[in-house]
């Protein structure tokens, strides 16, 4: 069983579906966790049901003064983080058909969010836990689309996984004398609410025909990779992206 006795894990967008599964199932394991989310009271059912092991925090990620003081409240919390969880995202429609200064602020906003609050924490992380004994992991979520691209509307959000793609590599061959391995994991079609208008305009089915299993993930399938990276039992794969997306695209 994998065992996250004494370590507190930071996860943001926590109160999403796939964040929420994560949390749960690093109290089951033992662990503590942050649970950050951009409103106050967005937490507050999940932090109740997972009591003295959760404390909930909230921030702006399109704020990159906010990502940064919440990494410090978060390290208050617990008095440290051994594995910090870049988790939350948006998925904004920027259509091509847009006057640029629209289309161009959907970039800013999502890259913001998707991209630029994962580095601020990062960089946050990196330092602490080159100072802090026994290191700290860092698992950053990418997605399908770094690879394979995305559909017209959403170019934004498959530069800003790829970025991720690159920062989490660059992360993991720079720092890992330091203590700090990093992991990046790539969904695919994961069923929440996230992924609602594509369930209410094309259909759930269609997603899971893409699949080499005949059907989509679930929050818990990219938890259960979430914790197993946070145990610390992958230290060798530094720097790898996991799939998964049940073949719908395979490298």
């Amino acid at each position: 069983m994998i065992d996250l006795d004494n370590r507190v894990v930071l996860v943001t967008g926590a109160a999403g579906a796939i964040g929420s599964a994560t949390a749960r199932t690093v109290v089951r394991a033992g662990g503590s966790v942050v649970l950050h989310d951009r409103d106050d009271d967005a937490t507050t059912p999940l932090a109740a049901e997972l009591g003295d092991r959760a404390t909930g925090l909230s921030a702006d990620l399109g704020d990159a003064a906010s990502v940064e003081a919440l990494w410090h409240r978060a390290v208050a919390a617990f008095g440290r983080v051994d594995v910090l969880v870049n988790n939350a995202g948006i998925y904004p429609p920027a259509p091509l058909d847009d006057p640029l200064d629209a289309w161009l602020a959907v970039w800013d906003r999502s890259l913001a969010v998707n991209l630029i609050a994962p580095a601020v924490l990062c960089r946050a992380a990196v330092t602490a836990f080159a100072r802090q004994e026994g290191g700290g992991i860092i698992v950053n979520l990418a997605s399908r689309a770094a690879f394979r691209g995305e559909d017209p509307d959403y170019w934004h959000y498959a530069a800003a996984k790829a970025g991720i793609v690159a920062m989490t590599r660059s992360i993991a061959r720079q720092h890992g004398r330091k203590g700090v391995t990093a992991f990046a994991i790539a969904p695919g079609y994961v069923d929440t609410p996230f992924n609602a208008t594509f369930a209410e305009t094309v259909g759930v089915e269609v997603a899971a025909a893409d699949t080499g299993l005949g059907e989509v993930a679930l929050p818990q399938d990219v938890a259960n990779v979430i914790v197993f990276l946070a145990s610390g039992l992958a230290r060798h794969a530094t720097g790898t992206t996991i799939d998964v997306n049940g073949a719908s695209y395979v490298r």
